[in-house]
């Protein structure tokens, strides 16, 4: 059985601790190797490295960073088809899913290319007789990511990327559910130009998580999971006087007015909440159809787009559209809650539950459920499902309809369809949620913008990756100075090269 350890100091290492977890295939439901999770001494140790590889590293100057970064993309690229790979046979999705997970964690690495932009402080001359005040932007030193299953390239690239080019070393916790893809980005990184010691990958459970939060050298925590664990992790390191980010739960709602294209509503329906195994924080669970004209025709569209939708392996095919949940106890809480709704009154139109797929049948396979007629007090409403489930809330009005996404207590994404652009500001303008889209499901920012929620779905201050990681992942220093006298090198009529 194959056995994964821990990437420390540039290497692969087996772990001491003799507590192994299994690394299960979604598609099979067979283990396919034994993880090994670190003590809270082994932790330590890898952040006493990482502290002993910081300074050179923050002392390297913001170009030549830069420049480690470009060729970790290069070898990310030219690495793409075995990434893909490794999440896809560890999560369970296809291929093409695997890829985009891949390359939207590659395009954050591709803006710390410009990192050094981003790290700029400011400038005031002759602030008083003499005076002149300036900023400057540090590394904090050695900083944490412990990152979800759910996409296994893209969210420690969002970690690693800002918190490596801005001078900091970092100890990155993966799922122990995924944990392959972070290491061989890891391998990855070292090949670039990363030096050893300056990324580390500690595998483990709550135990190592907890050094993570205890440890006094770790100076900051980036978390993305559920809504209970990310308020845990950011009131442990905020006790423990650690700048938090953790990313939580969702429940996003699609507003459909009257007046939009109902053919492109429900194909955005069936993607964002479908895609994945719906297994995404920034999935569409909930369609709000204003009118019951609208709900009807948007019904009508919906069901046989989602009863043709093909589960299966990664393997299977490109006609497959997506795969198993994670574990076979998602897959039992996912079809618990489709029942819990036949149980409260809301009318199942598509049953995913009991898939069997041929030769996968110990697959943790569910198909795609739609629910009509739900209300705010059912369970299926109120939890974040994290499965290819689509649920249905009624509303007769706009303002019904933006009154029950403001007092949802998620607010990570929603989005609104309808051909009228006072809507659609006024919607933009008004919604208690971090992300929104105007006909358009899925409304993650590019890039050079940033990601985050409101309200239960995010705990701190600053947003992941763009300019507000760069704020997260550094300290301000202001430097006050006054100058009595010139200080004369001679005469230079080259450029000198920076070193």
């Amino acid at each position: 059985m194959k056995q994964i350890g821990h990437w420390i100091d540039g290497k692969l290492v087996p772990g001491t601790s003799g507590r192994f977890t299994d690394v299960m295939n979604p598609a099979t439901g067979e283990v396919q190797a034994q993880l090994a999770l670190a003590t809270p001494a082994e932790l330590d140790a890898a952040v006493e490295a990482a502290a002993k590889a910081q300074p050179a590293w923050a002392a390297t100057n913001p170009q030549r960073r830069a420049r480690v970064m470009m060729k970790f993309a290069d070898l990310i690229n030219q690495h793409m088809d075995e990434l893909a790979e490794l999440v896809a046979v560890e999560h369970g999705k296809t291929l093409p899913d695997a890829r985009g997970d891949v390359q939207r964690g590659l395009e954050v690495i591709e803006v710390c290319m410009g990192a050094p932009a981003l790290l700029k402080g400011e400038f005031t001359d002759g602030a008083g007789p003499g005076i002149d005040i300036y900023s400057m932007r540090q590394p904090l030193g050695v900083v944490a990511g412990i990152t979800p299953f759910n996409f296994p390239a893209m969210i420690p690239l969002w970690k690693m990327g800002p918190a490596l080019s801005a001078g900091n070393a970092m100890i990155l916790k993966p799922s122990e559910r995924c944990p392959s893809t972070s290491i061989r980005l890891a391998e990855l990184a070292k090949e670039a130009g990363l030096p050893d010691g300056v990324l580390q990958v500690v595998n483990g459970d709550k135990e190592v998580v907890d050094a993570i939060l205890d440890n006094e050298t770790v100076q900051a925590v980036g978390f993305v999971g559920s809504t209970p664990i990310a308020q845990y992790i950011y009131g442990r390191a905020a006790a423990n006087g650690k700048r938090a980010q953790c990313f939580g739960g969702a429940k996003n709602h699609m507003i459909i007015m009257p007046d939009a294209d109902m053919d492109k509503a429900a194909d955005a329906l069936v993607g964002s909440s479908m895609g994945a195994a719906g297994e995404r924080c920034m999935a569409i669970s909930v369609a709000v159809p204003v009118g019951e004209g609208t709900a009807e025709a948007l019904i009508e569209r919906l069901v046989p787009k989602i009863e043709k939708l093909k589960v299966g392996p990664y393997t299977g095919g490109a006609d497959v559209d997506f795969g198993p949940v994670i574990t076979a106890q998602a897959k039992a809480r996912i079809e618990g809650l489709i029942g819990s709704g036949v149980e409260a009154g809301a009318k199942l139109v598509v049953d995913g539950r009991n898939l069997k797929i041929q030769g996968y049948e110990n697959g943790y396979f569910v198909g795609p459920s739609l629910f009509d007629e739900v209300t705010p007090e059912m369970e299926i409403y109120k939890q974040e499902i994290f499965g290819p489930v689509l649920t249905m809330v009624r509303r007769e009005s706009y303002e019904d309809a933006l009154t029950l996404v403001m007092e949802n207590e998620f607010g990570n994404g929603t989005s609104i369809f309808t051909a009228d652009g006072d809507t659609a500001r006024d919607y933009a303008s008004r919604v208690n949620v971090g992300m929104v889209g105007i006909n358009f499901p899925i409304p993650v920012p590019l890039s050079y913008y940033t990601f985050g929620g409101w309200k239960k779905s995010a705990f701190g201050d600053l947003n992941q990756y763009g300019p507000d990681a760069f704020r997260f992942y550094t300290k301000t220093k202001t430097v006050t100075a006054r100058w009595f006298s010139g200080i004369k090198d001679g005469v230079a009529l080259n450029f000198k090269a920076l070193d």
